[in-house]
């Protein structure tokens, strides 16, 4: 695992992934599912702290958010596997514009928002565009799934040489040990760190 020990924050963003109403606040898609997770509704308290401290310094902090494109009469393109896996989902979830779609109160405003269609938050985005037009190449990375959308985009963060610290508290899966394994996994891809730690590494650099 790389070892960090200091992060520029003019070259740093906070990016995170899905962490929207539609996956956390009860009266969004998944909430009304019954579909949910004590330690996913727990980070966007965990992660404010960061955010705030890296602002603070200058840096900048931006939202992936996943995105179904309504298609004509609402209906929105789901893929078939997600389809499949979650038969929930219909018209209005994760649309633009929506409730359900915003960013989580605790964490708005972002000051930058991708909306992404596929795990990945590189995926089809204009997140590259951004990062490179603002001189970052750093990413703190957090938010759901650990397995999923925060894996996909800290490996492409990787294929695109940019360093990454993974905010091990500050992701989380539906189940704590898919988790604790998938962060094994990305040990080799760079380093891992709590949000406090990664706070602290913020606040000596002033």
């Amino acid at each position: 695992m790389a070892q960090i020990t200091q992060l520029d924050p003019q070259r740093t963003a906070l990016l995170t992934i899905d962490l929207q109403n539609d996956f956390l606040h009860p009266e969004g898609a998944y909430g009304r599912a019954g579909q949910g997770a004590a330690s996913i509704t727990a980070l966007p308290e965990r992660i404010a702290p960061l955010r705030d401290a890296l602002r603070a310094q200058g840096g900048t902090y931006v939202s992936a958010q996943f995105t179904l494109v309504p298609g004509p009469g609402g209906t929105p393109l789901i893929a078939p596997h997600l389809k499949q896996l979650r038969p929930f989902l219909g018209p209005g979830d994760f649309a633009p514009g929506g409730f359900g779609h915003a960013l989580v109160d605790a964490l708005q405003p972002a000051d930058y928002t991708v909306e992404k269609v596929a795990y990945s938050a590189f995926y089809q985005t204009r997140l590259e565009y951004i990062l490179r037009a603002i001189g970052v190449d750093m990413l703190l990375i957090g938010g759901i799934v650990t397995n999923g959308g925060v894996a996909s985009t800290l490996r492409d963060a990787h294929l695109r040489n940019i360093d990454t610290v993974l905010l091990t508290d500050g992701c989380a899966a539906f189940r704590p040990e898919v988790h604790d394994a998938t962060l094994l996994s990305l040990s080799s891809l760079g380093a891992q760190m709590t949000c406090a730690e990664a706070t602290a590494l913020l606040e000596a650099h002033a």
